[in-house]
């Protein structure tokens, strides 16, 4: 047996390092992926969300009633972003997802506190993400014992003294008892068909190349676009293979309610994935090799589970990483899963969040077609 030497040992080395530096996208992801992970955790990441969007309807003119709905907000976590006329219409801003807090002030508030009567102020909450609003509902019980503390003075004080002049109601819409599965048990239906379906097509065309047998295939009068389509579509079978296990175990295991329409809802999702199976086989014409596939698909797949509100609060975000997570269709496909199986909705309150799904799978589709090459060079 030969002896140990440490110049054998150097020259190994000097040409693993040559070999890896040769490979540039590699060194690229090497270095990338931990400064991605840097970036987000560091400045994106945030699980106490502040100004939180809040439809308000006062029916009070008094002056407690205005010094209620200051307080409210100047705790940080409540944004005024509407005054509907009414509880129905705040309760519609809800159910579209344009606003996560409905607080309504009954009339003649100011009159009940000064008669010490107690009145009641409503609060619903959008809670199909209970970990996004339970800071904002601790922060409103703190508020009750003091929030008018100093408006009752004089002829008043006695009111100060005892309980808290008002109470609150707070009602959780679409997940009363806070139970994160009903939050992550349908995410979970985005997130693993982001990951199967990238990664998958991406290692479509690469594993084609690798195994030689990208030859036969260019030598057939198939097109760029009957080739994408039949690489994708039977990842779509699979697909709804997925989703209908997942389904299965979110009812049966997990209890999440499934409120709205299945049909839309296996529609919708049929979109979803046509998006990410567009952007895998963008990511096969870019990549040399099934190791750059894959490299490419995680660093799409960690913006995409952390930018999207699946682990942590979207609205918690700095407003640059939701500007991201608005591109990526993940952040929009949670939005119209929850939509569907907790609130019930519609097509019509989920075509905000439909349109962008289309427009990346019709973006990446072209850039996947236009990338398409019928030679191997």
């Amino acid at each position: 047996m030969r002896a140990f030497s440490l110049a054998r040992l150097w020259a190994v080395f000097l040409k693993e390092l040559q070999q890896m530096l040769r490979d540039k996208p590699t060194f690229a992801m090497a270095v990338g992926i931990p400064v991605l992970q840097l970036v987000l955790f560091g400045y994106a990441i945030n699980t106490d969300p502040k100004g939180l969007p809040t439809a308000v309807v006062c029916q009070d003119r008094g002056p407690l009633g205005r010094s209620l709905l200051a307080s409210l907000q100047h705790t940080g976590y409540f944004k005024l972003v509407a005054s509907p006329l009414s509880e129905a219409e705040g309760s519609a801003l809800i159910a579209d997802g344009r606003a996560q807090f409905l607080v309504v002030v009954p009339p003649d508030f100011t009159r009940a506190v000064v008669r010490g009567e107690r009145p009641a102020v409503l609060v619903d909450v959008d809670a199909t993400d209970p970990s996004a609003a339970a800071n904002a509902i601790a922060a409103l019980g703190a508020l009750a014992p003091d929030v008018l503390r100093r408006e009752l003075r004089g002829a008043l004080a006695a009111r100060a003294g005892g309980p808290a002049p008002f109470e609150l109601r707070v009602h959780r819409r679409y997940n009363p008892e806070g139970l994160s599965r009903v939050n992550i048990v349908p995410g979970l239906v985005g997130t693993i068909l982001t990951m199967t379906m990238v990664m998958l097509t991406a290692l479509a065309m690469t594993r084609e190349r690798e195994r030689g047998t990208m030859e036969n295939l260019l030598a057939t009068p198939v097109t760029p676009l009957e080739v994408m389509l039949g690489k994708i579509l039977p990842y779509v079978a699979i697909g709804y293979v997925q989703l209908g296990v997942i389904l299965l175990a979110a009812r049966l295991l997990f209890a999440v309610p499934m409120e709205g329409s299945l049909t839309l809802l296996l529609a919708l999702i049929g979109v979803f994935m046509l998006a990410n199976l567009a952007v895998g086989f963008t990511f096969s014409t870019l990549a040399k090799n099934q190791l750059q596939a894959l490299q490419l698909t995680f660093f799409f797949f960690l913006p995409s589970m952390l930018l999207s509100g699946f682990m942590f609060p979207f609205r918690g975000m700095p407003d640059w990483a939701q500007v991201i997570g608005e591109v990526l269709p993940l952040t929009h496909f949670l939005r119209i899963v929850r939509g569907v199986l907790l609130k019930g909705s519609g097509f019509t309150p989920l075509w905000p969040e439909l349109w962008p799904m289309l427009l990346v799978a019709v973006v990446a589709g072209a850039v996947a077609l236009a990338r398409y090459r019928r030679t191997l060079d």
